[in-house]
């Protein structure tokens, strides 16, 4: 998988990278991003890559059109004035939220979208592959930090959809009666080795501690400033919560038990008719669930996956801890107290999506990105099987609505004195 941009630099005895070192740095680190999203992609049909199987999901073949798209729009037209653009339809059909950018097609629709065909996003991403390669080369001096900060974007922005590329064809094909698999040789790693007692706690450091990111390497916006919040006496699970605690929960009732749900999260189970995790179904009286390897029996010692935030406050009401704060996963990870944090999970927090102190989002177009959805979402911290390689850190927020399972999410229970 495809490693991360960074933004530190080599560069002898720490001194500052000639602007050729950086040229040389990025044009690397463009072209391993770009050949990942291939790769992942390489496993897809033709007709795996146009089907969207519901409104918060888009195809493969627009995700590989839209991240190419961003490449254009915020960083070719802006800084090469020689540039052509590949075709005056694109921006319409691949601008996926810049309102500031120009008008979009639906969200919901895009899998109607069979034209342009595959082969023609194949000839964009090049095209606009050449004219970034074009640029990196030939930026002025005075143009390249701006250039490079914004090429620095595109890459993490096109690793996230490298995550997305897999989570929305996992959900179309578990909607598939033939069960197809993504990847037959798929196997779940990153999973910290021996045993996984359920009564494992850390202990977290309490009173006030930094949170947000530091030194100068890459984030989102919505990751700063630092700050302090003030961590409480408290313990949190090294490990993830597991199928075989999960399988616990749904034999006890645990999705026939309203005192155990939040309203709303109630409110989804009867009307989705929730009765285990997201992909779980029963093939002979066994659980199995849908994988990027194909439908497999469900795995007792492996952490649940695809459970939404409801479901995961649920289960802690069942067992008698809480979700931690974003705050207190973050400074527990720092600690070294958590065994997987990274790689296996998203981890649902209790915290919802809000700014922190003195958020400033950054302007124009690209300050889109993360502030304005700042509503009604909960933080999941960490990064899961389908997260780029480095693309994870300690600060980093990703949030989803609380009703969503179709990502790799889990959780870890946190108890309190």
């Amino acid at each position: 998988m495809a490693q991360p941009a960074k933004s530190s630099m080599p560069g002898a005895l720490h001194q500052k990278p000639t602007v050729d070192q950086q040229r040389d740095h990025w044009l690397a680190a463009f072209r391993r991003v770009r050949a990942e999203t291939e790769q992942r992609a390489s496993y897809l049909s033709a007709e795996d890559q146009i089907v969207q199987s519901m409104a918060d999901a888009s195809p493969t073949k627009w995700h590989r059109a839209h991240v190419t798209w961003f490449f254009e729009t915020f960083l070719v037209r802006e800084f090469d004035a020689a540039y052509k653009i590949f075709d005056e339809r694109f921006p319409f059909l691949f601008n996926s939220y810049y309102v500031a950018a120009g008008p979009r097609h639906a969200r919901p629709q895009r899998g109607l979208i069979t034209r342009p065909s595959g082969e023609e996003v194949t000839r964009y991403r090049a095209h606009v592959d050449a004219a970034v390669e074009r640029l990196i080369a030939n930026v002025p001096a005075a143009d390249a930090p701006r250039v490079f900060e914004i090429l620095e974007i595109g890459l993490n922005h096109e690793q996230q959809h490298q995550e997305l590329l897999l989570t929305d064809i996992l959900h179309a094909f578990a909607q598939n009666p033939t069960d197809p698999a993504y990847n037959p040789n798929w196997r779940m790693s990153g999973v910290a080795s021996g045993p996984r007692a359920v009564d494992d706690f850390a202990e977290v450091p309490a009173g006030i501690q930094p949170i947000g990111h530091e030194g100068q390497s890459f984030c989102f916006d919505n990751e700063l400033p630092r700050h302090d919040t003030l961590i409480p006496t408290m313990r949190m699970a090294r490990h993830l919560v597991t199928n075989a605690q999960w399988l616990d929960f749904i034999a006890a009732g645990g999705y026939r038990t309203p005192s155990l749900w939040l309203s709303d999260g109630w409110a989804a189970v009867q009307a989705e008719d929730w009765s285990a995790p997201g992909y779980w179904r029963q093939v002979d009286g066994t659980w199995h669930a849908m994988t990027l390897a194909g439908l497999k029996p469900v795995d007792p010692a492996a952490p649940v996956l695809h459970v939404s935030y409801y479901e995961a406050d649920a289960f802690a009401r069942f067992a008698g801890k809480h979700l931690p704060s974003e705050q207190e996963w973050e400074v527990s990870a720092r600690a070294g107290g958590l065994a997987d944090p990274f790689g296996v999970a998203w981890q649902w927090t209790r915290s919802a999506y809000l700014s922190y102190p003195g958020y400033r989002a950054i302007e124009g177009a690209l300050g889109e990105y993360n502030g304005k959805f700042m509503s009604g979402q909960m933080v999941l911290r960490g990064s899961s099987l389908a997260t780029p390689q480095g693309h994870e850190r300690l600060s980093y927020r990703n949030f989803f609505y609380p009703a969503a399972r179709w990502q790799f999410s889990g959780l870890r229970l946190a108890e309190f004195p």
